[in-house]
């Protein structure tokens, strides 16, 4: 009975491992994208060094947990103390790791907050000057998402710091026949001058809300469960460890 039960644990070990490996590889596979994507969002990660920071921590985390997965499979099959050991001990940092950052997100969530990003934009946004890399950005998302400024054109309207002269509303804010930098402006003086209707009039706060908020709510279940599979991982590893004469 003993044996036997041995044996379910080992191959319990071995699928559980199994999912930690397909999602290390899911996390590897979604930071490389984040990071070399060429639609806008490499700038985007570039310029904000949090989005950076989480880009290259994702990465990180991805290829530990790809690494460890595979460890652990292999420490189940062939029951190796040692192995199983040396993947209990990092597969319980990582779980710190991912549970500190999950509090640390929900302790800081204010700073994505449409207030915060209307703030930031009025105070660094330099219209179509591409040398600065935040008006680049800018200028990249709102291109990609025919939008305008967080809540609207209207938010280029108290730019304060930008010349009197240059107080109309962002290329980037005119309609485009094709979404890309090199796209050609369906009206771009008219835009300019304040025709709303060669304007992209919506907000990019709510137009990268609505376009990423399933994808969210799949990241957040996607991130339970990895966090769920590793606790189980870790019961597992120590039990067949303690049960490996």
């Amino acid at each position: 009975m003993e044996g036997d039960c041995l044996s379910c644990m080992k191959y319990l070990m071995f699928l559980f491992n199994f999912f930690i490996f397909l999602g290390g590889a899911c996390l590897l596979g979604v930071g490389i994208w984040v990071i070399v994507d060429p639609t806008g969002f490499r700038e985007i990660v570039a310029a904000n060094p949090l989005l950076f920071t989480g880009a290259y921590i994702m990465l990180a985390m991805g290829a530990m947990l790809f690494l460890l997965g595979f460890l652990g499979c292999c420490g189940a099959i062939r029951e190796n103390k040692c192995l199983l050991l040396f993947f209990f001990m990092f597969i319980l940092l990582i779980f710190l790791a991912e549970l500190s950052a999950a509090i640390l997100a929900f302790i800081f969530r204010e700073n994505l907050t449409r207030e915060f990003f209307t703030k930031e934009l009025k105070k660094h946004y330099l219209r179509n000057n591409d040398t600065d890399v935040f008006s680049s950005t800018w200028n990249s998302v709102m291109i990609t998402f025919a939008c305008c400024g967080v809540n609207g054109p209207e938010d280029f309207e108290t730019v304060s710091h930008v010349p009197r002269e240059e107080e109309a509303t962002p290329e980037a804010c005119c309609q485009r026949q094709l979404q890309t930098r090199e796209g050609v402006f369906v009206n771009k003086e008219d835009c300019l001058r304040g025709v709303e209707r060669f304007q992209n009039r919506q907000g990019c706060y709510t137009v990268i809300l609505n376009s990423f908020e399933t994808y969210v709510y799949l990241a957040g279940a996607l991130a339970i469960g990895i966090l769920a599979i590793e606790l189980f991982a870790m019961i597992f590893a120590m039990c067949l460890f303690r049960g490996i004469q």
